[in-house]
């Protein structure tokens, strides 16, 4: 049964809901215009006492100073606690949309926070007409579509192990701009501006840098990745076939210097990639431990919803318009991630990397 969310108010219905001016971060703006603390009704004046005998004209001049400085301390005390008040009042208000907003395209609802430890979260949506257009597989293509996320299917030490392959083939080279791909399957690396071949251009040299163990896990993981997507929609593992591409990324600040660095970008998984019917992101670093900004996020009318990277965590979906998404600009550190793909057509299948 899908779990529901609950919902963030967004930045205009929270400071409606509050009657206070929305607080925008960083503008260096106040949550109450300039000069709008006014003080309530004055109370009912006392009438003045009687007048003095004659004679007693000193008395009389000293007494409107006398009340006036009685007068003074008590307004005073009635004004205090209202602008202290509306003080706290819009003291909280900028700490509730600053929560609330998080990011910079106005995110409202997390999916899978980073503090989270998911034995699973599934969120099932109505499909998309994408798969129409494409041959349909009995008992595989998507009739039920949806999204979710598990931190019970790979374990932060194995993360911590296949994030050092992915390093160790970047070692060896990297993009000039933001976004790295290593595809062990195609040998593609960013080199620069450009790719290679991984086998062909290093040749022997692969030998030392990976060894048969990367590679057995690497194929481990993938099989319980694939084992988790086949439960959480009802089909059968074997009706699902590793597809291209399926690839590790690395993400950092820098500026992008071709249009492969520009990863922010929103897209459709199966109309970039007609082959894809299921996707998967298998998370190797920690949002904001590791890296700030870089989130995933599901674009939806209203409320986004988004996923906040943690080693081990798997993020799965139908790959339709049902998914629309994009990931967030890094602003710090490195993200490190593995895309893995499935197609329910045998002649999209790849093979698992072998080392040789």
């Amino acid at each position: 049964m899908a779990e529901r969310v609950a919902r963030v108010p967004g930045r205009a219905s929270l400071a409606l809901a509050l009657a206070l001016p929305a607080f925008v971060p960083g503008s260096g703006g106040s949550c109450v215009p300039c000069g709008s603390t006014a003080a309530g009704p004055m109370a009912p004046q006392r009438r003045g006492a009687a007048k003095a005998h004659e004679g007693s004209g000193a008395t009389e001049r000293r007494r409107p100073s006398s009340m006036k400085s009685v007068r003074a301390p008590r307004e005073a005390w009635r004004k205090w606690p209202r602008a202290a008040l509306l003080g706290a009042s819009a003291t909280l208000v900028a700490l509730l949309l600053w929560g609330s907003l998080g990011s910079d395209d106005g995110v409202t609802e997390v999916l899978a926070h980073r503090s989270e430890v998911l034995p699973g979260r599934f969120i099932e949506v109505p499909c998309s007409e994408d798969y129409d257009s494409h041959r349909r597989f009995e008992g595989c293509s998507p009739t039920k579509c949806g999204r979710g996320v598990t931190d019970a299917v790979i374990t932060r030490d194995e993360a911590r192990r296949i994030r050092s392959i992915a390093e160790k083939g970047l070692s060896l080279g990297g993009s000039d701009g933001g976004a790295s791909i290593l595809d062990l399957h195609s040998g593609a690396l960013s080199v620069g501006k450009h790719f290679v071949n991984l086998y062909s251009y290093f040749g022997d040299k692969i030998e030392n840098i990976f060894s048969e163990e990367d590679f057995q896990l690497y194929r481990d993981v993938r099989q319980r990745v694939q084992l988790a997507i086949a439960e959480a929609f009802g089909i059968s593992t074997s009706s699902l076939y590793l597809t291209k591409p399926t690839f590790f990324s690395r993400i950092n600040s820098t500026e992008a210097q071709t249009a492969h660095d520009e990863y922010w970008h929103a897209h459709v998984d199966k109309v970039t990639y007609g082959s894809f019917d299921y996707t998967s992101l298998l998370y190797l670093s920690d949002y904001l431990d590791d890296f700030g900004g870089g989130r995933f996020v599901f674009i939806e009318e209203g409320a986004n919803k988004t996923v906040e990277p943690r080693a081990g965590r798997v993020s799965f979906f139908t790959s339709g318009s049902e998914n629309l998404h994009r990931v967030e600009k890094v602003h710090w550190g490195t993200r490190y991630a593995v895309t893995i793909a499935f197609s329910c057509n045998p002649d999209h299948g790849i093979k698992d990397p072998a080392f040789t």
